[in-house]
C-alpha cells in the first residue's frame, strides 16, 4: 500500500483534545480508484481522521499528501479546492432551496452585475446525475426528495466541484435496501472513473459488499489494514471490539402476556389535507416484541408522533390509541411518560437531545421531575453525578472527559447509547417504543442494546420496535407489521417470525416483498 497510486496518504495523524488522545500515530493510504472501508467502535477516532483530511480539523500532528504533494489544510474550503469532499452524516442542505441552488451554493461564480447561468448549470447538473445513475430533477424544491435523494444531492454536489476523493461518513444509516444498492451502484460507477471513496461504516456486511480495502480503528489507534477479499465480517468484527462479538442475537422464546398497547382504526390527515395513516391497527403484550417494517416515509414518523403526544394539531387524528385502557392520544409527551412509556425516536438530534447542553443534562432530560433526583428545592447534584457515572459504565458511553462537558463532544453513536440509556432506565417501565435504535452504533453496541431489549421484554415490558433493518427485526420480534403508504398491510405471526428467525435470508426477501 501506499504506492505511486496513492490518491491520498496520512501519515502519523494524532490529535488531542485536552488528555483525551482522539487519534494516536494513525496511517492510512487511500488508492486512487478504490473505495477505502474505515470502521471502528463508537467514538474509535474514525470522524476525527476523516474530519482532518477535510480540513476540519488540524491535527497536532503528522502529515497529509494528495496526488503525491503534501498539503495542509486550513479550512474545507481549502480540502475541496484540492479535489476533496465530504458528505456529511446529517446533510448540509437547505430545504427550501431547489436542487440546483443547494448543488451550486458555496461555488457560486456570479457577481452584481452577473447573475449565475443557472440553465447551464441545471444541464450539467443532468449530465452528472445521468452518468452516475443519480437522476434529479435540478429545479425540484430539496424538501420534495426522499432522504436518497437528498444524499444523491449531496454527492452530486462534490462532483460539481470536481471531487476526486469521496469521503462518505455513514452514507447508508438511513436508506432503505434498495437505495443502499443505488448508492453502490453509484460509488461503483465513480471508482471506475479513477475516483476515490473514503467510505466510514458500522455496517460491515456492507463493507465485505462494496469496499476494496479495510482499516480497523480501535480507541483512536489503526487496528490494522487488509484487502476485503482477506477479510470476514466475525475478523473485522473482532479487531474493533476486542472480543468475539454474537453476530445473531440469542433470543429466548417470548411469552407474551396482557395487552399493554392498543391502537385501532387509527387515522392522520396533515394540516395540508395529505393523509399520512390509514386504518393503522396493532396490539402489543407485555413480554413481547413487535416489529414495523418499512421503507421509510411511508408514515412511520406520523406514527411515532401520535403515539408520543408531538403531533400536529392543526391536523386531524381519528382513531384510538390505549395504553391498558387509558386512551393516549391527545396527551402531550409528560403525560404518556408518567403512564410508563419510553420512547427512542428516529431523530435523536431533532427530538432527544440538546448538542449544546452538558452529557450529565441530556441524561437527565424528561427524567428530572422524578424525586429521586430531588434534594429539598433544587437538584441533588451527588445523585445526579453517580447516575450519570453509573450509566456510562453500564452502556458503554465513550467520552473520555468529564459528565459536565457538550454532548456534541461525543461521536453520533455514543449520543445514540446515552438516549437510549436514559429511556431504559425511567422507572416502571411499561412500553418502550424504539424507532431506529442501534442507527449509527457499531457491532459491539448493536449487541448490548438487543441484549437489553430482549432484557426489557422478559422483565414484562411491551415492545414497539420500529426499523428498517429487517434482520435487526427478525431477530427480535414475536410479530411483524408491513407498514405501507401509512397502512399496516400484512402481519406476519409468532410461527412465521420464529420460522423465519431459524430459516434465515430467504424470510427477509418475504418481508421485504410486502413493504416495497
Amino acid at each position: 500500500m501506499g504506492g505511486v497510486n496513492a490518491a491520498a496518504r496520512l501519515s502519523g495523524i494524532s490529535k488531542s483534545f485536552g488528555a483525551f488522545k482522539a487519534n494516536e500515530e494513525v496511517s492510512v493510504t487511500i488508492e486512487r480508484g478504490s473505495i477505502h472501508a474505515l470502521v471502528g467502535e463508537n467514538g474509535a477516532g474514525k470522524s476525527t481522521l476523516s474530519n482532518i483530511l477535510y480540513g476540519l480539523l488540524r491535527p497536532d500532528s503528522g502529515s497529509i499528501e494528495v496526488d503525491g504533494r503534501r498539503v495542509s489544510f486550513a479550512s474545507p474550503r481549502q480540502a475541496i479546492e484540492a479535489g476533496i469532499g465530504m458528505v456529511h452524516q446529517h446533510f448540509m442542505l437547505i430545504p427550501t432551496l431547489t436542487v440546483a441552488e443547494n448543488i451550486v451554493l458555496g461555488s457560486e461564480q456570479g457577481g452584481l452585475f452577473r447573475p449565475l447561468p443557472m440553465r447551464r448549470i441545471e444541464k450539467e447538473i443532468v449530465e452528472l446525475s445521468r452518468r452516475h445513475g443519480m437522476e434529479v430533477d435540478p429545479r425540484a424544491p430539496l424538501s420534495t426528495l426522499s432522504v436518497g435523494g437528498q444524499q444523491r444531492v449531496e454527492i452530486i454536489k462534490l462532483l460539481y466541484r470536481k471531487a476526486r476523493i469521496l469521503i462518505l461518513d455513514e452514507p447508508t444509516a438511513v436508506l432503505s435496501p434498495p437505495e443502499t444498492e443505488r448508492l453502490f451502484e453509484t460509488l461503483r460507477s465513480l471508482v471506475a472513473e479513477g475516483r476515490s471513496v473514503l467510505l466510514i461504516t458500522h455496517k460491515l456486511d456492507e463493507v465485505l459488499a462494496v469496499s476494496d480495502t479495510v482499516s480497523v480503528m480501535k480507541r483512536g489507534r489503526l487496528a490494522g489494514t487488509m484487502p476485503v477479499a482477506s477479510a470476514t465480517k466475525e475478523k473485522l468484527a473482532q479487531m474493533m471490539v476486542g472480543r468475539d462479538v454474537l453476530l445473531r442475537t440469542e433470543n429466548p422464546p417470548q411469552q407474551p402476556g396482557r395487552e399493554v398497547l392498543s391502537i385501532d382504526r387509527l387515522d392522520y390527515v396533515m394540516p395540508g389535507g395529505r393523509r399520512k395513516l390509514q386504518g393503522i391497527g396493532l396490539t402489543v403484550r407485555a413480554g413481547e416484541v413487535y416489529g414495523v417494517a418499512g421503507v421509510e416515509g411511508n408514515g412511520q414518523t406520523e406514527l411515532l408522533s401520535l403515539l408520543w403526544g408531538t403531533w400536529d394539531r392543526r391536523g386531524n387524528a381519528t382513531g384510538s390509541i390505549r395504553l391498558e385502557g387509558r386512551e393516549l392520544l391527545g396527551l402531550h409527551p409528560a403525560g404518556i411518560a408518567a403512564l410508563g412509556v419510553s420512547m427512542i425516536p428516529e431523530d435523536r438530534l431533532r427530538s432527544a437531545v440538546i448538542p449544546e447542553f452538558s452529557i450529565g443534562e441530556n441524561l437527565l432530560f424528561g427524567r428530572h421531575e422524578e424525586k429521586a433526583f430531588h434534594r429539598g428545592f433544587g437538584f441533588d447534584r451527588e445523585r445526579l453525578t453517580r447516575e450519570t457515572a453509573r450509566l456510562e459504565s453500564e452502556y458503554d458511553i465513550r467520552h473520555g472527559g468529564a459528565a459536565n462537558q457538550p454532548l456534541s463532544s461525543l461521536s453520533g453513536g455514543n449520543q445514540q447509547k446515552l438516549v437510549f440509556a436514559r429511556e431504559m432506565e425511567r422507572p416502571g417501565l411499561r412500553l418502550l417504543v424504539l424507532a431506529q435504535p442501534t442507527r449509527g452504533v457499531d457491532i459491539g453496541a448493536i449487541e448490548q442494546i438487543h441484549r437489553r431489549i430482549i432484557e426489557a421484554r422478559r422483565n414484562g415490558a411491551a415492545v414497539l420496535l420500529i426499523s428498517s433493518q429487517l434482520e435487526e427485526l427478525i431477530a427480535l420480534a414475536t410479530r411483524i407489521g408491513c407498514l405501507f403508504e401509512g397502512a399496516i398491510r400484512h402481519e406476519f405471526g409468532e410461527e412465521e417470525v420464529r420460522a423465519g428467525r431459524i430459516g434465515g435470508s430467504g424470510f427477509e426477501q418475504e418481508i421485504g416483498l410486502h413493504i416495497t
